[in-house]
């Protein structure tokens, strides 16, 4: 969520960063809703200030016998206090007006963000790795022979319907060991404490990380109101909501294994095939709480740890930061970490990092205390560490033979009880 005294400042910078990202100036509106909001508040404590006068002067009147100023200033003492009443509602209602105004608004982008439309205006800043150069024509994941026993999408289809799969035997494994060797790397070697939490969150949880109001449609809510978390940035990030924190528990860093759940609104017809983009599926997340003075040093720790599981797994990537008009809703800036897909022959989204700022501290209440200081908003961040699903179609197709069989990462090795690949059968081997 915006602040209010930060646009009062200076609406014309806040109007430029708004148009940066492809959006009409508000600055006018907001102001005027705000300007409108508080000169009721004032109008309410001039009544309630007169009301008090007249009510100390009933007495008076009313002790030296002169009834029609007893009756005058009683009747003054009723209207006012109506006048009280109506002008707190009206300044209420206008005060809901101007936060849901404020939290529709996405983030303002950091003067470093690169201007653009789409994804073609990203700017690829790194690059890791040489794909690899096949004697034999790559397929995409599902395609694979040693894969496909271990992948099925018509049972899935039948238990549920389009975009879940049903994994078993090898492929499961695959899947568990990604998820676990991502874990102990950021709890062993990046230094992040691992949490489990729940899956299903309130409203204002779903507020606080800006997924509400604006993207109900993407997730899915139960019968009794409840919303599947569509990542545990949700769950992570709400962990210091209404809290006042003091500045030596910062940064704390995160990280956690779950399920995730999105609706794939307004995906119709794309990454229909294989297991891209699904209703259902897990993630290791990453989230950090610090100062707003550190938080561009933690997006870049944040992209490091990410970038780095990628490494171990002998994948090749490459890291490009988001121009204005495909960034995220919440985020100042964000990073995106695109693995190489030989059945592809494209690289494609494997990670989001961002950092959101004080903007989704102000819609949970989050502070910090430095001593002797007053609070302030802390910052967050987020980032994918990685989505496990895309990382096993990623390890799948990088590691695919011509005999249908998939070599697998060193890495991988130790959580596999030694095995080294899929077998063109299916089975490890």
């Amino acid at each position: 969520m915006h602040d209010i005294k930060a646009i009062r400042e200076n609406p014309a910078a806040f109007d430029a960063a708004l148009r940066r990202r492809g959006l009409s100036a508000m600055s006018s509106e907001i102001l005027g809703l705000d300007a409108d909001r508080r000169a009721k508040i004032v109008a309410a404590e001039t009544a309630q200030a007169e009301q008090n006068r007249a009510s100390k002067e009933v007495g008076a009147a009313k002790a030296r016998g002169d009834d029609v100023e007893f009756g005058r200033l009683r009747a003054l003492v009723a209207q006012t206090k109506a006048d009280i009443a109506r002008l707190t509602t009206e300044a209420g209602e206008q005060d809901t007006a101007l936060r849901t105004l404020l939290m529709g608004i996405d983030n303002l982008p950091l003067p470093e963000v690169p201007d653009g439309k789409d994804e073609a205006d990203n700017v690829e800043v790194h690059r890791w790795g040489t794909p690899r150069s096949f004697d034999f024509t790559p397929v995409e994941h599902f395609d694979i022979a040693g894969v496909k026993p271990g992948m099925d999408f018509a049972t899935a289809a039948k238990l549920s319907g389009s975009r879940f799969v049903v994994l078993r035997g090898a492929v499961i494994r695959v899947h568990r060991a990604l998820a676990q060797f991502m874990l102990d790397t950021h709890i062993e070697e990046h230094g992040l404490t691992e949490m489990w939490t729940p899956v299903l969150v309130k409203d204002d949880a779903m507020y606080g990380t800006n997924q509400l109001p604006k993207f109900a449609e993407d997730s899915y809510q139960t019968t009794n109101g409840w919303w599947l978390i569509p990542t545990s940035e949700v769950t992570l990030t709400n962990t210091v909501a209404g809290e006042i924190l003091d500045e030596g528990q910062l940064p704390i860093r995160m990280t956690a294994h779950t399920q995730c759940f999105r609706s794939e609104a307004g995906s119709a017809g794309k990454d229909t095939s294989g297991m891209l983009r699904q209703h259902q599926f897990e993630k290791v997340e990453m989230v950090t709480i610090c100062t707003p003075d550190t938080h561009l040093a933690e997006q870049d720790r944040m992209r490091r740890c990410a970038e780095g599981i990628l490494e171990k797994l002998e994948i090749p990537y490459r890291t490009v930061v988001l121009c204005t008009g495909d960034m995220g809703f919440g985020a100042q800036r964000t990073f995106d970490l695109e693995a190489w897909l030989p059945g592809q022959n494209t690289y494609r989204e494997i990670s989001s990092v961002s950092t959101c700022g004080q903007f989704q501290a102000r819609r949970m209440n989050a502070r910090f205390r430095a001593p002797g200081g007053k609070p302030d908003y802390v910052a967050t961040l987020n980032g994918s560490g990685l989505a496990v699903g895309r990382c096993l179609i990623a390890v799948l197709e990088n590691g695919q033979q011509a005999d249908g069989s998939v070599d697998l990462p060193a890495v991988l090795h130790p959580y596999l009880g030694g095995r080294t690949k899929i077998a063109p059968d299916g089975q490890l081997a």
